[in-house]
């Protein structure tokens, strides 16, 4: 596939890379003469220019591209770069800067397919090494959600029990189980729980330390299940 990236900053530069890595065709539009370099030393194809300008853009042949990545730390630019590429029929990503934006372009900005915040990739990263490894943050649905994989414990209260008996707090949902080693799948109510399976959980913030309870065991002082 091909991509274009508007930015080669920190961002634009790091999916450039991850993208190039997986086979993919990447070209850069970037203003900054420095930056623009940087590229080019790690051998990709440069567009120097505004990528704001719909002639700077025209240039990265936008009619061949799969995808436009608005990645630079300018959100008018990223703007307008989705706007351009949406008419010529490429799937766009815009980053934000803040996220309390992203609904509001995900509401109105109908040549935006998708809202970044590299910010939050990186909360979640830094969640992850905070919380252990039985427990893996994989994205913020919203606000107040989070979509978190817990790994069943030997000393967790659901150990032994069935999905069926699993007893989530009211604004916690169970989306996806697997056995052990095995793939995560849709959960069958019938499948027992036993240490190592993993449980794909959305929940509210207020109740993850419930879940996380519940799943891993770290004592909390709340009943597990049923009132066990």
């Amino acid at each position: 596939m091909r991509f274009v990236i508007v930015g080669a900053g920190r961002v634009g530069l790091r999916t450039g890379r991850a993208l190039r890595e997986s086979g993919h065709e990447v070209v850069f539009v970037e203003v900054d003469p420095k930056s623009a370099d940087c590229a080019r030393e790690a051998s990709f194809e440069v567009i120097q220019g505004d990528g704001g300008l719909e002639p700077v853009l025209e240039k990265a042949d936008l009619a061949s591209a799969d995808a436009l990545g608005a990645l630079t730390g300018d959100l008018n630019d990223n703007f307008v770069a989705c706007l351009v590429a949406d008419h010529h029929g490429c799937r766009t990503v815009l980053r934000i800067d803040e996220d309390y934006r992203e609904e509001i372009y995900r509401k109105y900005a109908d040549a935006v397919d998708e809202v970044i915040y590299p910010e939050r990739l990186g909360a979640i990263a830094a969640k992850n090494a905070l919380l252990g490894g039985n427990s893996v943050a994989i994205a913020d649905i919203a606000q107040h959600l989070q979509l978190i994989q817990f790994t069943v414990t030997e000393q967790a209260p659901i150990n032994g029990y069935s999905l069926n008996e699993l007893e989530l707090p009211a604004n916690a949902r169970l989306l996806a189980f697997g056995k052990h080693d095995d793939p995560v799948d849709v959960p069958d109510v019938d499948n027992s729980l036993e240490a190592g399976d993993r449980v794909v959980i959305l929940a509210d913030f207020t109740v993850l330390g419930d879940v996380r309870q519940l799943i891993v065991g770290e004592d909390t002082g709340q009943p597990a299940i049923g009132g066990v």
